[in-house]
């Protein structure tokens, strides 16, 4: 049956008029089906151009069987991948293997209006600036004809606008049964549409919420499925990390004194002890981040927590945690409100204890700090058992899939951080001619990653390349730092448009670039992945060194620890192999259809000069090589 829909005749070929059939997209899909018959784990890297997203949900669409019940779950690593699926691929597909059972989107709750908040915060606004009303007021009449209550519905809302907190709801404050809004309440209403859809589009953070939520004892967020495909499954071990540790932050107590203030403003006016004692938390919280004393960054909390001078402030705000507890204690039960506070309030005091019981093995403990704000966390050493045991809980197929998992063509590095080692897995290379297509340059004489005025260095050897290339050019950086001092030196030195990371929504920045058909667009982390330029509207694309991540970072922290208690070489088996997985991300970025051409810079010398160069060199495609910049201009001028 797989084969015959994905042939030169079949029926997606009648649905396509551009179809093509290639060997490797049949391939997966063969391969998923197999899974997803005889409920096994498979592995699947598919290199750019392969068609994966057809290569799985063919499979799953046909395999499904209305009266086994067994439904379908897919998890994606971008809340824009998760639309494309639900609102471009899959309705094509539903229609080409004629699907009878019903689909539906979930998003995290952070994407759903919480009409409570938003009667709340109107209140509270009333007397803000013109401009805030004014969205305000548009969110509102939109809240009134909305069916989903998804806030990407909301025209010219920015994915990071500031309103969005407090106008949705997170685990803390959310009022549950007890909301006066619960009838209308959109997250449940998505929810309850989840539990009975044959098909549900997630995305990761979401899925390792709903085990979190089934640990709890508290119910589910999404039905129990025969078939688990992860998208962008490279991300997993990360996200995995995250959820199975605990954190608590400043932003959690200081919106928990917050509420306490608002009950006090709104229903009982006669606690003034208890609005004092919120306050009093607030300061009290404030004082702890001053603790730190640095602007920004992360740390070892083990260590940091040890010092005499931050034993006090943990004392003190155990103490102030106490007496609040103690106020509200002789409250409870004049509002409903004031009763969830409080027990957000016991909640936290036991989180904040545990995560002072530094002396527990197989965790990271570590702080991170924004100029405001901190968040101590505890992260587990290894995500490996947990989740294997997740896995065998459930008598199911699991897919995981991505352009990047396989490091020199070995998939230990990923299956081991998620247990899969008894996983099928399967390597598929791109349909492109990259040998045809492409041309990837290391420039002679750079200075090494770090020197002073590199920046400049990169300024004055690349801008006579971007000229050449006429814009259309993304240079990805490993850091702010670095990305900001290109974006202005190159905006004194070209003259075409320089766009930079941050200034936009990273879809505003992605729009502006293709509409200037001339733009450099300088970025660091987030356009890494995940980005889809098609065409000579991306014909370059530069990366200042290679994305080796901070030994600093919590969860790269975590893994070099547990790597070392096994015995193992942190930087041969943690550091090196995510380097070259974030590599080849970063260089997935340039050859997106079988028209596009385009040069890959690397300015990094260490890919000739050190024996692990060789490593990153092999996990690239066939690409033609070159150290010379004048050969990298003639190819570029020749591209139109």
């Amino acid at each position: 049956m797989i084969s015959s829909f994905f042939s030169p005749s079949g029926a997606l070929s009648q649905k396509l008029p551009h179809f093509m059939a290639r060997e490797s997209q049949l391939e997966m899909a063969d391969a998923v089906a197999s899974a997803i018959k005889n409920k096994q784990s498979l592995v699947v890297e598919a290199e750019t151009g392969t068609g994966k997203t057809f290569a799985y949900l063919a499979p799953a669409l046909l395999s499904f069987d209305k009266e086994s019940a067994s439904k379908i779950i897919i998890s994606t690593g971008s809340k824009a991948l998760q639309e494309q699926l639900f609102l471009k691929d899959l309705p094509l597909l539903i229609e080409t293997t004629h699907f009878t059972g019903t689909v539906t989107l979930l998003k995290g709750r952070s994407n759903y209006l919480c009409n409570e908040r938003l009667n709340r915060f109107m209140l509270e606004s009333r007397h803000k600036e013109k401009a805030l009303q004014v969205e305000l007021v548009k969110i509102k009449n939109w809240s009134l004809a909305t069916k989903t209550g998804d806030i990407a519905e909301v025209d010219n809302l920015a994915e990071d606008a500031v309103i969005i907190p407090s106008i949705t709801s997170n685990n803390d404050n959310c009022l549950g049964r007890e909301c006066p809004s619960f009838d209308d309440c959109f997250i449940v209403k998505a929810r309850k549409k989840a539990m009975q859809a044959d098909l549900v589009v997630i995305n990761h953070h979401l899925f390792f919420a709903d085990l979190a939520v089934k640990e709890t004892g508290f119910g589910e967020l999404m039905p129990e499925a025969g078939v688990y495909i992860f998208d962008e499954a490279h991300q997993l071990p990360d996200i995995a990390s995250l959820y199975f540790g605990e954190s608590i932050s400043s932003r959690q107590f200081s919106d928990l004194a917050k509420e306490i203030d608002f009950v006090y403003r709104t229903e009982l006016r006669e606690a003034k002890q208890m609005a004092k004692a919120a306050e009093q938390l607030r300061i009290t919280v404030f004082d702890f981040r001053l603790a730190f004393a640095i602007d920004k960054g992360t740390g070892s909390w083990r260590d940091k927590s040890r010092e005499r001078v931050m034993q006090l402030h943990i004392q003190r705000l155990l103490e102030v945690m106490d007496f609040l507890k103690e106020v509200l204690c002789d409250l409870l039960g004049k509002s409903e409100l004031l009763d969830h506070c409080f027990e957000r309030l016991s909640q936290f005091t036991l989180l904040f204890n545990k995560l002072n019981n530094v002396n527990e093995s197989g965790f990271s403990y570590w702080f991170s700090c924004t100029q405001q704000h901190f968040s101590l966390n505890i992260t587990p050493l290894s995500v490996a058992q947990r989740f294997q045991l997740e896995c065998q809980k459930k008598k199911a197929a699991w897919i995981f899939t991505s352009a990047t998992l396989s490091v020199k063509g070995q998939f230990d590095h990923f299956t081991e951080l998620l247990g899969l080692q008894d996983s099928q897995c399967v390597q598929l290379s791109s349909p492109f001619d990259y040998a045809k297509q492409t041309l990837f340059v290391v420039p002679r004489l750079l200075p090494e990653p770090g020197t002073p005025g590199l920046a400049d260095k990169l300024i004055d050897l690349l801008a006579p390349v971007i000229r050449a290339s006429k814009g259309r050019c993304f240079f990805l950086c490993t850091s702010h730092a670095m990305m900001n001092q290109l974006a202005v030196g190159f905006r004194q030195t070209l003259t075409l448009p320089v766009l930079l990371q941050g200034e936009k929504s990273k879809q505003a920045l992605l729009d502006e670039f293709v509409s200037h058909g001339n733009a450099l667009l300088v970025a660091t982390g987030s356009f890494w992945e995940g980005v889809d330029v098609r065409g000579q509207a991306l014909s370059c694309v530069i990366i200042d060194k290679l994305p080796f991540a901070s030994p600093d970072e919590p969860l790269l922290k975590a893994r070099i620890e547990d790597a070392q208690l096994k015995g193992k070489d942190p930087f041969a088996q943690v550091q090196l192999p995510q380097a070259v997985i974030t590599f080849k991300q970063g260089i997935g970025r340039l050859i997106r259809a079988e028209q596009d051409r385009g040069v890959l810079i690397v300015c990094d010398n260490r890919l000739v000069t050190r024996k692990y160069g060789n490593l990153f060199l092999n996990s690239l495609p066939c690409m033609p090589r070159t150290r010379s910049l004048e050969n990298a201009i003639q190819f570029l001028k020749k591209i139109d």
